[in-house]
């Protein structure tokens, strides 16, 4: 049985986050670097500028090593905002998807946060399903032209 830790980042895995989306994003899902850039830009927002009180990013370790991540941000006083969700193939099965999910609500509710939303894109079906058993509900779909694909990207949110 693998041991799964949520917690915050160390050093230097802000940066781990935007290499694995990066990295994963465009073997299992043929994005180009444009996706890894959007990812980064996240990234850098949040580290510097976040209110910690009302942001955060947990890091799924599995066996001591960083394993999935997932971010919590403000989208506006009574919005959070779900980023950066993934789970490395290794740890898929484990309830680690889950896990993040369940802990960025957690945080979302006792900062205050009344309504969290997200975007996605529809080839993310396993998220999609994580988002879903959450209990997230689809508010809208549309064809786009990003990351060098033809995808349908997707707006979710759930009152908290």
């Amino acid at each position: 049985m693998s041991d799964v830790v949520i917690r915050g980042p160390l050093p230097g895995e802000l940066g781990w986050i935007v290499q694995r989306h990066g990295a994963v994003y465009a073997t299992e899902h043929g994005f180009d670097d444009t996706f890894e850039a959007w990812v980064a830009r996240i990234i850098a927002d949040y580290a510097t500028a976040h209110d910690p009180a009302r942001e955060a990013v947990w890091i799924a370790e599995v066996d001591g090593a960083p394993a999935g991540s997932i971010m919590c941000v403000r989208a506006d006083d009574t919005t959070a905002k779900l980023r950066v969700l993934l789970v490395e193939s290794s740890a898929r099965g484990l309830g680690v998807g889950g896990r993040l999910v369940g802990e960025c609500l957690r945080f979302a509710r006792a900062a205050g946060y009344t309504r969290m939303v997200l975007g996605t894109y529809s080839a993310m079906e396993a998220a999609r399903r994580i988002y879903t058993r959450a209990g997230f509900v689809l508010d809208s779909a549309a064809p786009v032209r990003a990351h060098g694909r033809d995808l349908v990207e997707e707006t979710w949110s759930l009152t908290l």
